[in-house]
């Protein structure tokens, strides 16, 4: 059964071209060698504030910044710890030298089974 991340951050709308190639360098390691089967990033277009709760509050978002919900697809939860793991380990994700486009530390984020996909 696939196995699901799902994220979500707030980019500052100046970067969206900054996190679209940031989006494709990270989805190019993950498909090729990390065994993710697809990524899908989506800028946000209607995503309205909450009273209670909402994206732009879970992370944070300030009135410059676009949601970003982003999901990536792995064949199992075994190959998606394995492939989190190599991401973690990668030099090539070190933000020091592959910054990220958003403030990661407001970045929401979990591991999903897929219940129903149809």
């Amino acid at each position: 059964m696939s196995y699901i991340d799902g994220f979500v951050v707030a980019v500052p709308t100046a970067n969206k071209e900054e996190y679209k190639a940031y989006a494709k360098y990270c989805i190019n390691i993950f498909k090729q060698e990390y065994g993710a089967i697809s990524c899908t990033e989506c800028w946000g277009s209607d995503v309205p504030d909450g009273e209670v709760t909402s994206f732009p509050m879970a992370v944070q978002a300030k009135a410059d910044e676009t949601i970003v919900f982003s999901w990536i697809t792995w064949p199992s939860k075994e190959i998606r710890d394995q492939g989190m793991q190599k991401c973690m380990d990668d030099p090539r994700f070190d933000p020091a030298t592959a910054p990220m486009p958003f403030d990661g530390k407001r970045m929401i984020y979990g591991g999903f089974e897929v219940l129903v996909n149809e």
